[in-house]
């Protein structure tokens, strides 16, 4: 039953992440902070997978590693369009 409620917070935790990342697209630092939580969410499901079938943890720490670098590239961006352009809207951006 523990393990039951485990797996619920977890998906859960993705499903609400994976509506922020879709609802607010006004800055980009929601934006980044709904990437991370999802990114939390599905490290924790990693770790009662892999708990689960008792494997070692040695995936967890690639997968740390990755999301690392992911979170320093995001903010690396974000302080960039901060710097060029004043303010992390996504409104000041033009494509073309």
């Amino acid at each position: 039953m523990m393990m039951f409620n485990m797996w619920l917070v977890v998906m859960m935790m993705f499903i609400i992440g994976n509506m922020i990342f879709v609802s607010k697209h006004k800055h980009l630092l929601i934006v980044l902070l709904s990437l991370e939580f999802i990114v939390l969410s599905i490290f924790f499901f990693m770790l009662m997978f892999l708990n689960f079938m008792n494997n070692d943890m040695y995936m967890l720490m690639i997968f740390l590693l990755f999301s690392v670098c992911e979170g320093a590239l995001g903010l690396s961006i974000l302080v960039s369009m901060i710097r060029t352009h004043g303010n992390d809207y996504f409104q000041s951006f033009s494509l073309l």
